[in-house]
């Protein structure tokens, strides 16, 4: 009879002891590395950006995308994600669009320099279409 609330006090004081063992190793180690996954673009990387650039080009500029789409060969994504030690993960997206085998758009989280991309990012709204100008021809 007493074997069962033997066992239930045993298996009590395990998780009671496993549930107060993360904010034992909080306290220990309370250091923890910042993780950077995927593609980071940043600003400058875009601006190199223009209409009509072929995809090695493109491929050259911003790098290898992470997602290829093997049903939809017109668009790249390039997905970033940053992980701040005891902070909240930060997730950057990138599309590139083509038509054919030319750059025709990009849209995306890439903050531009640009007044209205601050407004747009203090609202809260993260997607948007970067402009991109056309290919000079000499």
């Amino acid at each position: 009879m007493r074997l069962p609330h033997i066992t239930a006090l045993i298996a009590a004081l395990g998780l009671l002891a496993g549930c107060s063992f993360g904010t034992i190793t909080d306290r220990i180690n309370p250091y923890r590395i910042d993780v950077r996954q995927g593609n980071y673009v940043d600003q400058e990387m875009v601006a190199q950006l223009r209409r009509g650039m072929t995809r090695e080009q493109v491929r050259f500029v911003l790098g290898t995308p992470l997602v290829v789409d093997m049903f939809r060969n017109d668009r790249w994504d390039y997905v970033y994600l940053f992980t701040k030690g005891h902070g909240e993960p930060e997730q950057r997206v990138i599309s590139v669009f083509f038509e054919g085998d030319a750059l025709d758009r990009v849209a995306g989280d890439v903050q531009a320099g640009d007044p209205q991309a601050e407004v747009q990012a203090q609202r809260g709204e993260r997607s948007r279409v970067i402009e991109i100008e056309a290919p000079v021809e000499d």
